[in-house]
């Protein structure tokens, strides 16, 4: 069973697997802090200075130790932005990705070799010429 698990855990994919995960995690984070210190603020001051952070509709007042029951709106505004800003980070990767496939794809191929029968043929030319006449 090790040897099974190894022979998977060590195959190609799952290493890229692996390091994509943890690259995306970690540029989830830059997004959110693009998109909560840099992008939301000029947004909330255009709206009159609002932070969409701590905007939520409140259902049920806070009493006592139970907390308040609310709606928190700004954390899904700011999501959606987040959320946007990574697709369109990913749309523009695969737009790459596609744009150098389709250049491979349309070089032109190396012309085919020759065929058996002609290889064989040539070399039974070449044999004939190195044949003294008679």
């Amino acid at each position: 069973m090790w040897s099974e698990f190894k022979t998977f855990a060590m195959r190609g994919n799952v290493i890229d697997l692996a390091v994509g995960v943890i690259i995306g995690g970690a540029f989830g984070k830059i997004v959110s802090s693009f998109v909560n210190d840099v992008v939301m603020p000029p947004i909330g001051l255009l709206t009159g200075g609002v932070d969409f952070a701590d905007q939520s509709l409140v259902l049920q007042a806070a009493v006592g130790d139970a907390p308040a029951v609310a709606i928190k709106y700004g954390s899904f505004i700011n999501a959606i932005v987040d959320f946007v800003i990574v697709a369109f980070v990913i749309f523009l990767a695969v737009r790459g990705m596609n744009r150098m496939m389709r250049k491979e794809a349309e070089k032109p191929a190396p012309p085919p070799g020759p065929t058996p029968d002609q290889a064989l043929l040539a070399e039974i030319r070449d044999l004939l010429k190195t044949r003294p006449m008679a």
